[in-house]
């Protein structure tokens, strides 16, 4: 029996569908948790939310830059998590990403994480990944320190959070990293 590149014991990644729109337009009223993965936004009325989402599921990834859904087993969306800043000259790219707040705490961060970095260093060969974290956001800070990434740097004073000025902590790891301390529980 083949395992799926994209799934892990408790969750898988899988494209966006139009119909996620809902899921979305719901998890963008809480802004409390939009200002922990990255701004707090102006707000959307469901027919831009279900216009974005209809764009997303069709558009084709331009540059290793792929939206995905992280979904648990059960086929509930949980969160996304998404590349960018993609170089395949360099090897390196980054990634965004959020978990809904109802679902905080359950692993599911931890391990769609670890299925992004497995598929990009095992199938698209890049060779390392960065990882930008507000320096206020301590369930992130601990789980890149868990996963086994290391501190690369500090931009201090670099994003407007809530009326503060807050630093952005900067995580790297390479593929020899990822498979020294994770092969065994990807295999």
């Amino acid at each position: 029996m083949s395992i799926s590149a994209f799934g892990g014991k408790r969750v898988r990644l899988r494209a966006i569908e139009p119909e996620d729109w809902e899921t979305f337009y719901a998890w963008n009223q809480d802004s409390d948790a939009a200002r922990g993965m990255y701004l707090t936004p102006f707000p959307q009325s469901k027919a831009a939310v279900r216009e974005w989402a209809a764009s997303t599921a069709t558009r084709s990834p331009e540059h290793d830059r792929f939206y995905f859904v992280i979904e648990n087993l059960e086929g509930e969306i949980v969160g996304s998590i998404s590349t960018h800043e993609c170089d395949p000259r360099h090897g390196t790219f980054g990634y965004g990403l959020g978990i809904r707040r109802e679902h905080y705490r359950k692993g599911y961060a931890s391990e769609a994480v670890l299925l992004l970095l497995r598929y990009f260093f095992r199938e698209r060969r890049y060779q390392k990944v960065n990882a930008h974290v507000y320096s206020f956001n301590e369930p992130s800070l601990r789980l890149h320190e868990r996963l086994g990434f290391q501190q690369e740097g500090r931009l201090r004073r670099m994003f407007l959070v809530d009326g503060a000025w807050v630093d952005d902590v900067i995580f790297g790891m390479t593929a020899e990293e990822f498979e020294q301390q994770h092969a065994a529980e990807l295999s």
